[in-house]
């Protein structure tokens, strides 16, 4: 009997046992494989839902310049993070990453290229510039909830250019079904920090933004959305905490259906809240009771990085696993991930290497996905 041969039934219990980055190797076995791993949507759920049985899911690291899948399970007495593949091997250190219904917005090291990528089905796209990319761009990924829900790309800075001495100020959208820039005219009386990372859900992002206040003075933080079918900023919507500069915040998502917020204040207490919100939109936001709340003191003694401190939500296990570094000298630190949980549990799990300054560890969730660009 030929591979091809094979019951439907069969073919896809195979299938869903191999991690993701086999799937694209998969797919060159015979034609009738690749049809189903790259047009059966009925199988895309089904590898996602075995892979919960398994009480394992998957999230996207940058680690050291490079995107690696990795299998993350909880449910051990000894957590475990391990890599399950390098997803881009191109030859292109990776800087950041954001994430979007299974589809990853790359920015590569040096800041001069940016690329759309699926690594379940493996296709990318390069986007170029419309004049050129800016040191300090903050980007988004999302999508129009109307005419084919088109891809688009957001790209704005707003700083003050030391090196240029002025103001710099751009505002403009990607659209990846007609291949070209639009420029948006935004005068914001708010600014989102360049170590704020926006978050994906439901085609919109959101940001943590802040104030324009004198020199010297703090502005208090609150939450933004960028609607990219209205192609505009909504109102300023609640957090359930009152933070300010300084303060460590990050965003993360549940089930790609809800906000989680994570908060450490910048002061001695050093306590970790996180909150997951209990309806989402554009223009409206609302909080369930705190998730989780860890005095840090007795674990490590050190607030997150602003720069990294990104996370995950495990809601069964009622765990939150934190992405950062340890501290010390520079040749000596590792990346980390710190689980934390109720009753104190905590656990640490290394990474490997830290390049000192250069690319902080980064984690987004991920659910794969069949869309094309």
């Amino acid at each position: 009997m030929m591979i091809s041969d094979l019951p439907r039934d069969m073919v896809e219990e195979v299938l869903c046992k191999l991690p993701m980055t086999s799937l694209r190797r998969a797919r060159f076995t015979c034609k009738r494989w690749n049809n189903t791993l790259s047009k059966d949507c009925r199988f895309t759920r089904k590898y996602n839902g075995e892979a919960a049985k398994r009480k394992e899911f998957q999230v996207v690291m940058i680690l050291e310049y490079k995107v690696y899948s990795m299998s993350v399970n909880l449910h051990n007495p000894s957590p475990s993070i391990e890599p399950i593949g390098k997803l881009h091997d191109a030859g292109v250190d990776i800087i950041n990453v954001f994430h979007c219904q299974g589809l990853l917005l790359c920015v590569t090291k040096d800041g001069t290229r940016l690329v759309v990528w699926n690594p379940f089905t493996g296709q990318t796209r390069w986007i170029k510039p419309r004049d050129s990319y800016h040191r300090c761009d903050r980007y988004a990924l999302g999508y129009e909830k109307k005419n084919n829900y088109p891809l688009k790309v957001l790209r704005f800075v707003d700083d003050y250019d030391r090196n240029l001495k002025r103001q710099v100020r751009e505002f403009e959208i990607f659209n990846l079904n007609s291949s070209s820039w639009k420029v948006v005219d935004f005068n914001p009386h708010w600014m989102i920090q360049y170590f704020y990372r926006g978050l994906s859900l439901k085609g919109n992002t959101y940001w943590f933004a802040e104030n324009k206040v004198a020199p010297g003075k703090i502005g208090r933080v609150f939450l933004l959305c960028f609607n990219f079918t209205t192609e505009s900023f909504g109102p300023r919507l609640r957090l359930p905490f009152r933070g300010r500069y300084g303060d460590t915040l990050t965003l993360s998502s549940v089930r790609e259906e809800q906000l989680a917020v994570l908060f450490q204040e910048c002061a001695t207490a050093y306590t970790l809240k996180v909150w997951i919100s209990s309806k989402v939109g554009p223009n409206a936001l609302s909080w369930n009771k705190v998730f989780l709340s860890v005095d840090m003191r007795p674990l490590l003694g050190f607030q997150f990085h602003c720069f990294a401190g990104s996370f995950f939500v495990d809601e069964k296990n009622k765990a939150v696993v934190v992405i950062d570094t340890t501290r010390g000298h520079p040749f000596t630190i590792r990346n980390m991930a710190y689980v934390l949980g109720e009753n104190g549990y905590f656990k640490s799990v290394d990474l490997g290497d830290f390049a000192p300054m250069r690319c902080w560890p980064l984690v987004c969730s991920y659910l794969p996905t069949l869309v094309k660009f």
